[in-house]
């Protein structure tokens, strides 16, 4: 097992031109945020954006939701209406999505995008739940990652959570070897796997992470590091490593804290991003 720390980070983005613009930073989309639960979309994007996405597009299931008054720059439509993505591209699926009828559908036809795509929170339950949906995930030629944390990951191997924690490499093996992704089984020490490779153990972050929304900033933080350009396997490596620091940056700066909020987070990891 290969240990992720800031000195064995396969890659990192390369610093911008003076004559930059966002185009040159791709495209990041968001399906989910059904009623009563879109903070988790608006944090996915917003963590997006902080790291560097050049366009963010949210596709709520909550159709109410038309802007985001505290980061008006996200780009806020109907889930079903999301745009097709400019490349580079890579679109999440599944923060605060619930589990209609109308998220299976969004769900169904994401799984067919040609670009990269980041699946979490209610997508792997739906998959986990529903075996067309999993072969379609199986049946994906362009680059899939997923981010299971320790109870999603049992539902989709069919199992107890217990048993994933009791041996968290060979879940996260047989996880990667039933779907054929990228997976990020989330939990102390994240462990990160590509197909074909060695399990990466990451070494940052910390107990005050253990919170709310968490896990929806690093869907942004990895699909904001695919959209600049890096591969999906050092942009998940990158960015879960990068989501841990940004929480124990967030620690230092308060002098020890018992708990931070997900937005902290997110904020904390464009300032360590900076500093790479």
């Amino acid at each position: 097992m290969l240990t992720l720390s800031r000195d064995t980070l396969p890659a990192r983005l390369v610093p911008r031109g003076i004559d930059s613009h966002k185009g040159d930073f791709g495209s990041v989309g968001l399906l989910g945020g059904a009623p009563g639960m879109t903070g988790a979309a608006l944090l996915a994007g917003r963590a997006a954006l902080q790291c560097g996405a050049g366009r963010v597009y949210i596709g709520a299931l909550d159709e109410r939701l038309a802007v985001d008054p505290l980061c008006p720059e996200l780009m806020i439509v109907a889930a079903e209406s999301l745009p097709a993505l400019p490349r580079p591209a890579c679109l999440i699926v599944g923060p605060g999505m619930g589990h209609s009828s109308s998220a299976r559908r969004v769900l169904s036809k994401a799984l067919q995008v040609e670009h990269a795509l980041l699946l979490d929170a209610d997508a792997l339950n739906l998959i986990a739940g529903d075996s067309k949906l999993m072969v379609a995930l199986q049946a994906r030629p362009d680059s899939t990652v997923l981010t299971p944390h320790p109870g999603e990951a049992a539902r989709l191997l069919g199992v107890g959570s217990d048993e994933i924690q009791s041996d968290r490499p060979g879940a996260i093996r047989k996880l990667v070897e039933l779907t054929g992704a990228t997976v990020v089984l989330k939990g102390h020490a994240t462990l990160i796997m590509h197909p074909g490779q060695p399990v990466w153990r990451n070494s940052s972050g910390n107990p005050a992470m253990a919170a709310p929304g968490m896990g929806d900033v690093l869907s942004g933080i990895i699909a904001a590091l695919i959209a600049q350009g890096l591969t999906v396997e050092h942009a998940t490596l990158l960015g879960v490593w990068l989501h841990g620091q940004a929480g124990d940056t967030a620690v230092a700066a308060m002098g020890g804290c018992r708990v931070l909020t997900a937005s902290e987070v997110s904020l904390a990891a464009r300032q360590v991003l900076a500093g790479l």
